[in-house]
């Protein structure tokens, strides 16, 4: 099939990169041409396991390929979609700017009967505003020209983003035909054809459904990180409590591990959309409100628990850093805890070592690029040396089996702050170590 995908960000690069190794033809388009030429050169501007070789043998066989000319794109395509941002706004709404310039781009560039997929994340009845704006540039040509318009939000993991959607759990699609939900059942088969996985529904449902999975998972880790700080008050053991409700078949293991707080490009902003949605309509969404309240605070229990240990006043400290993206496998850093941690230690006089191994470049560059009191290096250990304790924030596999004595070697004192709950207490207790976790009573 002939698809066109408009945003080369991480979702939009994904999809067209997976379209494509199943054989169809695409064309991935971008404003950015330093970006487009990047990709080209082979260049990709994320960091996600097995997608650069991906990119790079599709490009060089002439499945996938990368312009700045939508014109071009949409000529050669029957299936567009629009995959680019919808940042958060002031108000927590979605700013749709972005989709719908690419929906005024669609009605003025198409030349034949269009397929215009929604793969943005967005509220409910942006298809119908796209759908408006097509149809209103059109009338404006006196264009007879015809077009669905089609809700497929994604469900893409970081760092885990191609297996995710090579074989996907689901497929939901929102359409208002027949026809429509063919020509997506056609595309999207070769992913699905070993499963059930494909589910239609009407195009607010779709466009709902992907909230309601974000924020469903959200409540459960703001759940257990809430549960984690009364483990703590009443000397109880949130590792213990996990493993006691997590058999439950009806709970089951998953995101109920309790640590430092989440962020992230979905959880964070997506829970503000449907909050403003639920607003909006004159409802007082309260769990909502709730679980950013309580991941909010969560971001700062490492803070407190190294205020706790060595008083507010942290002139002349320096602390060793392990992870700065928001999760392993990823080297994004949006709504990181990460930035929450340098930058409260630091105004507290404190100096940051750090080591992360992918996303050193976003925090030097971007996210703690103004912050004067980190400094970067390139392994684990060398974060250690010469530092007051060690502070664990992301749970990168590397992280998971280190060298306990290299670590109290490197230390000037034997302590561990640890966000994700990685380590064996009694065995750090043998060595000598002060371990901090999260949700364990002392």
């Amino acid at each position: 099939m002939k698809v066109s995908v408009i945003g080369v960000g991480y979702v939009g690069l994904v999809s067209g990169t997976c379209f494509s190794e199943m054989g169809n033809d695409v064309i991935c388009v971008d404003i950015d041409a330093e970006r487009i030429q990047s990709l080209k050169q082979g260049i990709i501007p994320i960091y996600e396991p097995g997608l650069e070789k991906m990119v790079l043998e599709n490009y060089h066989k002439g499945t996938l390929n990368f312009t700045t000319n939508i014109k071009e794109a949409l000529e050669k395509s029957d299936i567009c979609f629009i995959a680019v941002g919808t940042p958060m706004g002031e108000d927590g709404s979605a700013d749709l700017q972005y989709v719908l310039s690419v929906a005024r781009s669609i009605g003025e560039h198409m030349t034949h009967h269009m397929y215009v997929i929604d793969k943005s994340t967005v509220p409910v009845g942006t298809a119908y505003l796209v759908k408006d704006v097509i149809q209103s540039v059109l009338d404006s040509k006196k264009s007879n020209l015809t077009f669905d318009v089609i809700s497929n939000p994604e469900f893409l993991k970081e760092g885990n983003a191609i297996v995710d959607f090579m074989r996907p759990d689901r497929v939901v699609i929102g359409a208002e035909n027949e026809k429509s939900f063919q020509i997506m059942h056609e595309l999207y088969e070769p992913f699905i054809h070993r499963t059930n996985s494909f589910i239609t529904m009407d195009i607010k449902s779709a466009e709902i459904t992907k909230y309601a999975a974000n924020a469903l998972l959200a409540t459960k880790i703001s759940f257990m990180n809430e549960l984690a700080n009364i483990c703590e008050k009443v000397g109880a053991d949130i590792n213990q409590v996990r493993n006691g409700v997590g058999s439950d078949t009806r709970i089951g293991y998953s995101f109920i591990y309790a640590g430092c707080g989440y962020g992230g490009s979905c959880f964070p902003k997506d829970i503000q959309a449907l909050v403003k949605t639920a607003k909006d309509v004159g409802y007082n969404p309260r769990i909502l409100n709730a679980i950013e309240a309580v991941n909010f605070d969560q971001k700062r229990v490492i803070v407190n628990k190294v205020i706790d240990r060595f008083g507010k006043n942290l002139q002349g400290r320096t602390f060793g850093l392990w992870g700065l993206s928001f999760k392993p496998e990823t080297n994004d850093m949006r709504e990181s805890t990460s930035i929450v941690v340098v930058n409260e230690l630091t105004s507290m006089g404190a100096k940051i070592k750090a080591y992360d191994p992918k996303a050193i470049n976003e925090a030097k560059n971007f996210y703690l690029k103004d912050n004067k009191n980190i400094e970067y290096v390139e392994s684990k250990y060398d974060a250690l040396a010469g530092c007051d304790a060690m502070i664990l924030l992301t749970e990168w596999k590397e992280f998971r089996s280190p060298d306990f004595d290299e670590i109290g070697y490197r230390l000037n004192n034997k302590i561990i702050f640890d966000g994700r709950n990685q380590y064996n207490k009694e065995k750090l207790a043998d060595k000598g170590f002060e371990y901090f976790q999260i949700g364990v009573g002392i």
